[in-house]
């Protein structure tokens, strides 16, 4: 399964040269991660009441090429790996307009609750939804 939005890149997302931030780029592979996890029906704001969070642990981000101002990018996400304990999240932002790919990322999660303290074992609420979205055994 793979979830994909698309945005308008504006000025507020861009520096003095009308190129992408960099941080910019994160906040939109979160709005993707988010958006994946709904169509999973993990409502994130439900989890934490559930004294369950999703934070991330690990990022690897690399930058190819950068989105200019009015392009118009793509944002792919879908779960790359799953174990018991994690799960990565593999993110590409491509331009729709030139083609090239921006960003390839990796992103781990793991649980926690409301005291930080961590899961040794995804919840079943998170790992049952998971399996819709990949093949994973390791989540069960």
């Amino acid at each position: 399964m793979k979830h994909v939005f698309e945005t308008r890149v504006y000025h507020a997302d861009t520096d003095t040269y009308g190129v992408v931030w960099h941080g910019t780029y994160l906040r939109w592979m979160e709005q993707g991660r988010v958006e994946f996890c709904r169509d999973l029906g993990l409502d994130l704001a439900e989890l934490k009441i559930q004294n369950v969070s999703l934070p991330v642990t690990n990022m690897n981000v690399r930058y190819k090429s950068s989105a200019k101002l009015d392009d118009i990018v793509s944002v792919e996400t879908w779960i790359d790996k799953c174990t018991s304990l994690s799960v990565t999240f593999k993110q590409v932002v491509k331009s729709k307009t030139t083609g090239k790919v921006c960003i390839q990322a990796l992103f781990d999660v793991v649980s926690v609750n409301s005291e930080g303290k961590l899961y040794r074992k995804m919840p079943d609420v998170i790992a049952k939804k998971i399996e819709m979205g990949i093949e994973c055994p390791a989540c069960v």
